[in-house]
């Protein structure tokens, strides 16, 4: 195992568990840039957000120098072939092996400075937007290291992606809160009459949260038809990590707000169990008459 190979792993084994469980299934050579785009795109956020692999968000100096850093570090392993930092390597290394077109890794740079810019979300297109730069991208990325080149498969892969986050918004909502952020619809909240405050929603704040959750549903089930097109372990891993994060979402709406009083995560008792389900998800994708139209959905940018 290369290096770059091994601190992929490395970060992906401390930044995401429910990523990490899931990658286990693909095949080596695809696996090893799978966790290497993971750890560029892992250090990319914990950088904005003065995480540690994950670790709760944290007030940071100057995010505005560290953006700036972020995008003239990343210039340069995309254009260049100096020395640059691990992270920075591997994605070098899978953007060329893959074919990435530039704006691919700078469309998440881009999801930063809308964090950078405490942009305002009003409605849930603005949230969608945002939800693409920074996750919705990196699902496109990563079906491209598995082999998709066909747009419209990669509109599913975005779609996996935005699902992922909307999940994301709807968990973090309190420690989003905390770091004076909010990707809830200000809309939505406007419209139930509810705040973000308090260390657990209320129960107009719930509403918005399941409204959310909702949202991602038809995302997860575009998502679904995207894996009749991928390689069949890289199928299986891609469903088992839609079972195991939709699992987040699930919990939220069993828990009730008090939910919110611990960290909500999957069990890996359940995330085992997870895996065996996202191999019937694979089968019944390649079943006739699976598709789902992805008409009335958040379309990505298509990148020349």
């Amino acid at each position: 195992m290369s290096d770059l190979v091994l601190t992929s792993t490395q970060a992906i084994t401390q930044g995401s568990q429910s990523f990490a469980t899931a990658a286990k299934l693909m095949p080596p050579g695809i696996r090893d840039h799978t966790v290497m785009l993971y750890a560029w795109c892992r250090h990319a956020d914990d950088v904005i957000d003065g995480q540690a692999l994950g670790s709760r968000p944290e007030a940071v100096d100057d995010p505005q120098a560290r953006l700036d850093d972020l995008r003239a570090d990343t210039l340069a392993a995309l254009q260049g072939n100096g020395p640059v930092s691990a992270p920075f390597a591997a994605l070098r290394a899978v953007a060329r092996r893959h074919d990435f077109p530039q704006a691919w890794p700078m469309d998440l740079i881009e999801g930063f400075a809308m964090d950078v810019e405490a942009r305002d979300y009003r409605t849930l297109d603005d949230v969608l937007e945002y939800s693409y730069h920074v996750a919705g991208i990196v699902g496109v990325m990563m079906a491209r290291v598995m082999g998709v080149r066909d747009n419209h498969v990669l509109d599913r892969a975005c779609d996996l992606g935005l699902a992922f986050q909307l999940t994301n918004i709807a968990r973090d909502v309190i420690d989003d809160a905390a770091i004076g952020r909010s990707y809830l619809p200000g809309d939505w909240l406007d419209q139930a009459g509810a705040k973000v405050d308090g260390p657990l929603p209320s129960p107009e704040l719930y509403a918005v949260i399941l409204r959310l959750l909702d949202a991602a549903e038809p995302y997860y089930a575009s998502a679904r038809v995207g894996l009749a097109d991928l390689p069949p372990r890289c199928a299986w891993s891609i469903a088992a990590a839609l079972r195991i994060y939709r699992a987040i979402g699930l919990r939220i709406r069993k828990g009730g707000p008090d939910a919110y009083r611990q960290r909500i995560s999957t069990s890996k008792a359940t995330k085992i169990g997870l895996l065996g389900v996202g191999g019937w998800d694979v089968a019944r994708s390649r079943l006739p008459g699976a598709g789902v139209s992805r008409q009335g959905l958040w379309t990505r940018p298509h990148h020349v």
